[in-house]
């Protein structure tokens, strides 16, 4: 009887260190792999099971594994054929996989769509992912009473510092559906409230086309679209001027013509496009994510504001139009930007700076080499963030068909498969045409290759391009 109690005795402990060491495998294997160990632990040491967001986290694991050739992606609310999550293709691209290329498609550098950043984002999968559960802020307001987050404030204001862009303290921020809806916000807040004396916004050519196409189409009595800052010679009205800067589309760092109200639209003032040479300081800047990150699809930008009254007209407009902007949105942008704080900033501001970079190296290479067009002079300068001199790498190519008798560039163009957008729609002329460096890799590789085989039919041999 002795005996047989010590077997037991003895085959209990067996299985009960066997059943140790079994769940100690398994949470090793559930979570060591999706995102290291937690402080919250179970006696075995690792985090706690996971429930209700084990479906979506499957569910999103298996989606993002589709490879797609590596020329499309597969989403989860993408499309979806016998029960299955299938590839959307990059242009140019097709077949079940995307593997299958289209001989003799057009290189499409027409729209400012930024995925050159999609690579960092496939890096950094782990803590850029965001799970929401059903119940995530349903409310319209926070627990404190307003629709911004508190948390997302603190953390533009950290890349603000860490970039050394914008002053932020003792300014307040506003949140908008991306820096777009922050424009007729922006001179709704500046402008005249009485309709006899409208106030004249103005930029200065070349502009961003959508100042002038979104003014006009709000069609407000208390401001008007009133054109180009060097034609302007009234000094009695109440003027508000559009300053973008780096300017879309040349690139060019920009200040206000005139001694007036001032909108800086600042999306692409960071450290990839541009060399930061100290903070700007303006009463009313606009930024936005898409330029910044890349999440063009998150639809979020912002507003930095000095002065209270205009402050509080923008979350007038703000109320009155979207009544805030989304919870789950601005859970995304908190979800990156806590990312690109890392390492004050420099992984990413590396990897963005060193893709344009080597897109603008690569693409002056071939276009040095011909006396059919020219390109934006870019000019060194200091940049504070990388505390060395850098020359901009804009996220445009400014391009001029030099040619007498070629007055539409982007006719020129388009008859050797390039698409770029016309300089009227910038209010310049059509011998310029917007060429995009933002674009994917795939689309970058086929625009190279077509102005390579473009510049090498040209009939005047090789020549030095000249600087505008």
């Amino acid at each position: 009887m002795g005996k047989t109690k010590i077997h037991c005795y003895g085959f209990c402990l067996l299985m009960s260190m066997a059943m140790n060491i079994l769940l100690i495998i398994i949470c090793i294997y559930l979570y060591q792999g999706v995102g290291g160990w937690g402080e919250r632990k179970h006696e075995c040491g690792c985090r706690p099971l996971l429930s209700w967001s084990q479906k979506a986290a499957v569910e999103a694991e298996a989606v993002a594994a589709i490879s797609c050739s590596g020329h499309g992606r597969a989403y989860v609310d993408g499309l979806v054929s016998e029960g299955q999550h299938v590839c959307e293709c990059h242009r140019c691209y097709g077949g079940v996989d995307c593997s299958e290329f289209t001989q003799g498609c057009v290189a499409n550098a027409d729209s400012g769509d930024p995925l050159f950043l999609e690579p960092f984002w496939f890096q950094h999968a782990t803590d850029s992912a965001v799970v929401i559960s059903g119940w995530h802020r349903m409310s319209y307001y926070y627990s404190d009473g307003t629709k911004i987050s508190n948390e997302l404030d603190t953390y533009i204001r950290k890349i603000h510092s860490l970039a050394g862009n914008a002053v932020t303290e003792g300014r307040y921020l506003v949140f908008g559906i991306g820096s777009t809806q922050l424009f007729n916000a922006a001179i709704y807040a500046l402008s005249s409230e009485n309709s006899s004396s409208p106030s004249n916004v103005l930029a200065t050519i070349p502009y961003y086309p959508v100042y002038m196409e979104q003014t006009v189409l709000f069609n407000s009595e208390n401001y008007q679209f009133e054109g180009d800052t060097s034609s302007w010679q009234s000094n009695n009205t109440d003027v508000i001027e559009f300053v973008t800067s780096p300017n879309n589309p040349d690139g060019e760092l920009k200040k206000a013509v005139l001694d007036r109200k001032a909108i800086y639209d600042h999306a692409y003032f960071w450290p990839h496009f541009t060399p930061i040479p100290g903070p700007s300081d303006h009463d009313l800047m606009l930024f936005t994510l898409s330029k910044l990150t890349g999440h063009a699809g998150a639809r979020f930008g912002w507003a930095v504001i000095k002065d209270k009254d205009v402050y509080e007209k923008f979350l007038n407009y703000i109320e009155l139009v979207d009544m805030g902007i989304s919870k789950d949105t601005q859970l995304r942008v908190l979800k990156l930007l806590k990312v690109i704080v890392e390492g004050d900033g420099k992984p990413f501001f590396e990897f963005a700076y060193n893709k344009m970079r080597d897109r603008w190296d690569r693409m002056y290479s071939v276009l040095s080499k011909s006396t059919r067009f020219s390109v934006q002079d870019r000019h060194p300068l200091h940049c504070n963030f990388f505390n060395e001199t850098r020359i901009p790498s804009p996220a445009y190519v400014w391009l001029k068909c030099e040619r007498e008798g070629e007055d539409d560039c982007v006719a020129v163009l388009e008859a050797e498969k390039i698409t770029g957008r016309r300089g009227s729609r910038f209010s310049s002329s059509d011998r310029y045409t917007r060429i995009s460096l933002i674009i994917t890799q795939d689309d970058f590789e086929l625009l190279l290759q077509r102005f390579t085989e473009l510049v090498s039919l040209e009939n005047d041999g090789i020549g030095t391009m000249r600087q505008e």
